[in-house]
């Protein structure tokens, strides 16, 4: 007896041959053909050339720390500051000139961002662009892998619109405190809080906040909680039974006491400060915690921004060429006068 196949037995013999099939038959884009093959990679040559002359990489020894921006013709070069600060000799690669000992004139802790000398003239800084008002799918080139005297690029596109990043978990003053009679006890300070760099230390008797008086543990972090990051308050604190006031700067949370999330696991590395920026471009190139500082370039090769956080496998963020090139014109006049 003839013994005809149901549409749903077809179904599931189809689905079966299409499981089956061999990986070598799935489609897939050619090596030469992906953001970083040979083929897109020369598209990107004037870029290139630009990344080469324009942008610098940061040492630390013989390690590479971070990559730089140079703004003006004498060697002044801005950077991620908070890749940068531990360093005691830093040195500088700009195309294949190397600068021994640059100086660190300013940072600014708003922005993350360093303004560095070194001692040159006849160099070549970026061309910033008109704004970085760019569509998403935007391409832009950033620098890639590099060596003792060649850039390499890497391009990708703009992924998100321009935005502000606030901080992780709100501002912390970057201590442990335990309640005792006439105040707080400073139990512990924060590495790299805004309470170490100000000189805050263990068994310092913490007193008032900005003139309020505090006493409480609660009560201080009601006061702290209505506060930025990045905000300079003023703590009056009992030292050896010494008044003393010292100005500190409110970190991040999220900065500090980070808890590694599923997606930050995932994500390889990226950097330690990723928050807390009035404003950022974000863009998909892959990237890593000391390829920052560099510039991002559009199709002309003018600076759109300046990358300053690898957020995590997908994103990193840029500060916008608005606010740089006003940062880099504020921060060379502040460091001369």
């Amino acid at each position: 007896m003839k013994r005809s196949i149901s549409s749903s037995a077809r179904a599931s013999f189809a689905l079966a041959v299409v499981i089956a099939a061999p990986v070598t038959a799935q489609q897939s884009l050619e090596t030469n053909c992906r953001t970083t093959g040979a083929a897109v990679v020369a598209a990107f040559e004037p870029q290139r050339e630009v990344i080469q002359k324009s942008s610098a990489v940061i040492y630390d020894g013989r390690k590479e720390i971070a990559y730089g921006t140079v703004i003006s013709t004498d060697g002044h070069i801005l950077t991620k500051a908070s890749e940068i600060e531990k360093v005691r000799k830093i040195d500088v690669r700009i195309d294949k000139s190397s600068f021994k000992d640059a100086q660190v004139l300013m940072t600014d802790p708003r922005w993350d961002v360093a303004l560095l000398k070194v001692d040159a003239t006849g160099l070549t800084p970026v061309v910033f662009a008109p704004d970085s008002m760019l569509a998403r799918g935007t391409w832009v080139v950033v620098n890639g892998v590099t060596s003792r005297t060649k850039r390499r690029v890497m391009a990708g596109i703009i992924s998100a619109d321009a935005r502000e990043i606030p901080p992780e978990g709100g501002a912390v003053l970057g201590v442990s405190l335990k309640e005792i009679e006439g105040g707080m006890e400073v139990s512990e300070v924060s590495e790299g809080s805004g309470a170490e760099k100000a000189g805050v230390k263990k068994g310092d008797i913490l007193t008032a906040i900005d003139g309020a008086s505090v006493k409480e543990i609660e009560e201080l972090s009601k006061l702290i909680g209505k506060m930025k990051a990045g905000t300079d308050v003023r703590v009056t604190l009992l030292r050896d039974g010494e008044k003393a006031e010292l100005d500190v700067k409110l970190s991040a949370r999220g900065d500090l006491f980070r808890e590694a999330s599923r997606n930050d696991e995932m994500s390889g590395d990226f950097s330690n400060r990723r928050s807390g920026f009035p404003r950022v471009i974000q863009h998909d190139i892959l990237a890593a915690s000391h390829t920052m500082g560099g510039p991002v370039l559009d199709l002309q090769g003018r600076a759109v921004g300046m990358n300053i956080a690898r957020a995590n496998r997908a994103e990193t963020f840029a500060i916008p060429v608005e606010e740089l090139s006003e940062l880099a014109e504020g921060m060379v006049k502040q460091a001369s006068e």
